[in-house]
């Protein structure tokens, strides 16, 4: 599974306007302009006002979701097919797409995106368009549609569904000219007509040569217009206007994560001529190096036309490859790694995208399995109680700060300002969770977690942005006197959630 950033990227957005004033409500979904010769601060200011769409933030809020990549792939062990295979070679056994989306709700999941067709073009649906699908295979006697299985899937077991498409496709012999194009969109437009609510459409940038040797030049804007017109809920992801790959296939995100990114005058220029129309277009092509660690800090912003929402998605496999192997079954994460990317995803402001590839049976393995309900029991003890529950908090009532809730929040006086908290004994504690309202925008840039011992305060922790959730694990602490230092914000900050909690036993022997 290769993603790339090769290929431009297109924003769809209603949301782009030009701003150089205070209001009192002042929100901008999806993207603001800067004017010109605006002051650094103040184009700080208007990036803490940018605010997700409805799909992006509905999307956020999954924090957790399953990638399952399976295919003609799973039964020739390969990781990336030629497109030559003989279909005949898909042949599960015992196919259980019900046990995929029952593993995937048991471990928190809650949502999961199948590879419906990867580069070799084989389909997991019956197309209308193709020989080369499940409708060729002995599985399910050639009438089968995995598809619709693992969509039905989901409905029953409440997890939403999602759909991986390869634009690059090794088997139609189209491929490589303008005729193919008209037939990706025919297949979009199934995959998005017949199996109910779609939550996300998956692309990466995989763009090699056809059967023709020639490759492909992506009708993007199309295949999002598609997407809007038959799915408007849908995110469109990787190679989308939605939400950006992270960079690595690693699990782990960054430490200082921006979910408000810059934008160039031209890219702005493009969303707000068209974002009069009820399904605006505007091509969205993001400069420089997407890889780098602070994508969003105030240098990024000071040569910026203006910011756009654009949040991350950490992709990783359970097991060293994407597709599944029988040589890897003693090689899938542990319980304790799968933690440690656990906080290093969901705990740094991205969502995680965790694959769990199906074996030649057509099940997922039973030693994925227990990584993976190992990893959430652990957690689940972890986060079960949230000390702060039982303090009491200056300037705001703690019970707004505990609920889980985004909209209540704490609003600074200022934008470096202090919550906080005091307990009616001493209590022990080394992991912190806040969250932002990214309703109102992303606007912390730094802060601090400080203990108060004798008539001294100790930093026991200290972070950068926190975004939709941000998790920080230190050394153990005990004390009666804690408070949350917000040392620089873009606007007053709005925090949502404050947790502290105490990592369960497991958790310390599983990661030592």
């Amino acid at each position: 599974m290769t993603t790339s950033f090769l290929f431009r990227l297109l924003l769809l957005s209603a949301g782009s306007l030009t701003v150089g004033c205070r209001s009192a409500a002042e929100r901008y979904v999806g993207s603001a302009s800067f004017p010109d010769s605006l002051p650094l601060e103040e184009k700080c200011r208007i990036a803490a006002h940018v605010v997700p769409s409805e799909r992006q933030l509905q999307w956020q809020q999954m924090e957790f979701t399953g990638f399952i990549c399976y295919g003609i792939n799973t039964f020739t062990d390969s990781e990336w097919g030629t497109g030559r295979e003989d279909p005949k070679l898909f042949a599960p056994t015992e196919l259980d797409a019900r046990q995929w989306a029952r593993t995937a709700r048991e471990a928190g999941m809650k949502m999961l995106l199948l590879t419906c067709k990867h580069h070799d073009g084989f389909c997991l649906w019956p197309s209308r368009y193709t020989d080369f699908s499940v409708a060729s295979t002995p599985w399910r006697d050639g009438k089968g549609d995995l598809v619709r299985e693992v969509a039905d899937a989901c409905r029953a077991e409440g997890l939403k569904f999602a759909v991986y498409l390869s634009p690059w496709d090794m088997n139609h012999p189209s491929y490589g000219t303008d005729a193919y194009n008209d037939y990706f969109v025919n297949q979009l437009e199934e995959l998005l007509t017949q199996y109910g609510p779609i939550a996300e459409v998956w692309f990466d940038g995989a763009c090699g040569e056809g059967p023709n040797g020639k490759k492909q030049v992506y009708d993007f804007e199309r295949y999002f217009a598609t997407i809007r017109r038959l799915q408007p809920e849908a995110v469109i992801a990787i190679m989308g206007p939605d939400v950006r790959w992270v960079g690595t296939e690693s699990g782990y995100g960054r430490d200082t994560e921006w979910s408000v990114i810059p934008a160039s005058r031209n890219m702005l220029e493009r969303i707000a001529a068209s974002s009069q129309q009820e399904r605006g277009t505007g091509t969205f092509v993001p400069e420089g190096d997407m890889m780098v660690q602070n994508l969003g800090g105030r240098d990024k912003l000071a040569t910026a036309d203006g910011v756009i929402w654009y949040p991350s998605e950490v992709d990783v496999s359970i097991r060293p490859g994407w597709y599944y192997h029988a040589a890897q079954d003693t090689l899938v994460k542990s319980p304790a790694k799968l933690i440690d990317i656990y906080y290093s995803s969901i705990g740094k402001n991205s969502l995680l995208l965790l694959n769990l590839p199906p074996d030649k049976r057509g099940l997922i393995h039973e030693n994925d399995i227990h990584s993976l309900n190992e990893m959430q029991r652990i957690l689940r003890q972890t986060f079960r109680d949230n000390l702060l529950r039982t303090a009491t908090a200056s300037p705001y009532p703690v019970s707004e700060l505990t609920d889980s809730l985004l909209t209540t929040c704490w609003t600074g006086r200022a934008t470096s300002d202090t919550l906080e908290f005091t307990f009616d004994r001493p209590q022990t504690f080394d992991r912190l969770l806040l969250q932002e309202n990214i309703t109102e925008g992303q606007r912390v840039e730094s802060f601090a977690l400080e203990y108060r011992q004798g008539d001294t305060w100790l930093t026991a922790a200290e972070g950068t942005t926190i975004g939709y959730k941000r998790i920080l694990r230190f050394p153990g602490i005990t004390t009666q006197d804690i408070r949350i230092v917000i040392r620089q914000s873009r606007d007053l900050p709005q925090i949502a959630t404050v947790g502290l909690y105490q990592s369960s036993p497991e958790e310390v022997e599983t990661t030592k």
